[in-house]
């Protein structure tokens, strides 16, 4: 069983990445390949995909957030975890070539679940 100071680190490192991927790779727009990931779907055009991005990274942002308030943590982890789901999904089926290692990723994701999991 993980002790205090290890929950506390891993939820620091749970909402440093929520934050990266938040406010650098997508309200900033620091990594063009998420726009290009959201414009690749059929759901928006290129403005919509952009409104839609900053939306996430806004969504992203309040994720971190909660997760370092430690406020119902296992509602939190399921709704992590269901964006997560809905993320991979919709890149595979729609931008899976512009993503560079789409089997990576999933990897990744799957370690960073079981850390969400593991804090929760």
């Amino acid at each position: 069983m993980p002790t205090h100071t290890e929950i506390l680190l891993g939820r620091i490192a749970i909402a440093g990445l929520w934050t990266f991927q938040g406010l650098w790779c997508k309200v900033l727009n620091r990594v063009p390949r998420h726009a290009r990931v959201v414009e690749a779907t059929p759901l928006f055009d290129r403005k919509q995909a952009r409104w839609f991005l900053v939306t996430l990274g806004c969504f992203e942002m309040f994720l971190a957030a909660w997760v370092l308030s430690a406020q119902f943590p296992r509602e939190a982890a399921i709704v992590q975890t269901a964006l997560l789901i809905l993320m991979n999904t919709g890149g595979i089926l729609w931008a899976r070539h512009i993503i560079p290692d789409p089997i990576g990723m999933l990897f990744q994701n799957f370690a960073f679940v079981m850390l969400i999991w593991i804090c929760a």
